[in-house]
């Protein structure tokens, strides 16, 4: 089933609605032999700067001014980032927010979603226990539920990263994007339309869009692993899923080793300090697991920096 309504249009529509909230991230040029490899130009897109540490408050924002919210506030599950960032909009707008994670949420994520003024709620072990806390919740206080990656808002939000990236690096062959959900890969499939190569990258404790593609629909995979807290969500949403058969080109699985040997390169080099689910997408290159042709203009995206570990 095609998603009509997340599409190139609407998140150019919404871009502009966000735009004066959330920040346009940088991108950088990078050599691939300063990390060691064969000399092969990329482009970094820094969204790990974006405000709360994520990519996230794009859809954040995009759910709270494009949906009416309730009195009562607003209500999100998360493993941490998502969370931040529905914390980090209600506090800028004055809404209520109550914010529910799971156990794995790391705990320099707690600490900010509190700090942001939301009411934290710790339940369960998995991303999967949050959001079904977070459902009862809302059914019963009329809070209005912000999903992290399976609501239209949501996805159009994301796609605005693809929106930048085109326009700082027009001549883009490759962008290779970290799934867990698949809000932000779904949103920046919405807005490329396949004129750019996708290409996912999921651990291999976690391949929640590599089974779904491999079933034919959304299905429960793995969710463990070093990024647990980011990009194991269990299964991927079902507004994505479409989006992601129609217009990613495929998914590279890449070892939590391979995700931690890639945090203390990015640190190395560009004193980037990515927290595991930021740097799947460059464990890939790193890795070998996925290969540049000699002259493909590839692009990484940097999505999340919410780690304490700056001196990896």
């Amino acid at each position: 089933m095609h998603t009509p309504e997340i599409c190139r249009e609407r998140v150019a529509a919404t871009y502009e609605l966000i735009r004066p909230y959330i920040r346009r991230t940088p991108t950088i040029e990078v050599d691939l032999a300063d990390f060691g490899l064969s000399a092969h130009p990329i482009a970094c897109k820094l969204e790990l700067l974006q405000h709360a540490g994520s990519f996230k408050p794009r859809g954040a924002f995009a759910n709270v001014l494009m949906r009416e919210v309730p009195k009562a506030g607003v209500v999100a599950a998360s493993g941490g980032n998502h969370g931040l960032a529905v914390a980090f909009a209600a506090n800028k707008l004055q809404i209520h927010s109550t914010i529910f994670v799971p156990g794995v949420a790391a705990v320099t994520k707690q600490e900010r979603i509190r700090s942001l003024g939301a009411r934290l709620v710790v339940v369960g072990q998995l991303y999967a226990d949050a959001l079904a806390a977070s459902r009862q919740f809302a059914s019963e206080s009329g809070t209005m539920q912000i999903h992290a990656f399976d609501q239209p808002e949501t996805l159009l939000g994301q796609g605005s990263v693809g929106l930048e990236a085109e326009q700082q690096c027009p001549e883009l062959d490759t962008l290779l994007v970290g799934v867990g959900g698949g809000g932000l890969i779904g949103g920046i499939a919405a807005w490329f339309e396949g004129r750019v190569k996708l290409i996912a990258v999921e651990p291999r404790a976690a391949p929640t869009l590599y089974r779904a593609l491999e079933a034919g629909h959304p299905v429960d995979a793995e969710a463990g692993g070093i990024a647990a807290d980011s990009l194991a969500p269990r299964k991927v949403g079902e507004l994505m899923y479409p989006l992601a058969e129609r217009f990613v080109d495929r998914v590279v699985l890449v070892e939590d080793e391979d995700i931690k040997t890639a945090q203390k390169a990015l640190w190395r080099v560009l004193r980037v300090a990515s927290e595991a689910g930021g740097a799947a997408a460059m464990a890939a290159l790193l890795s070998g697991a996925y290969r540049p042709q000699p002259n493909e203009r590839v692009g990484v995206l940097l999505c999340g920096a919410n780690t304490d570990a700056v001196s990896l």
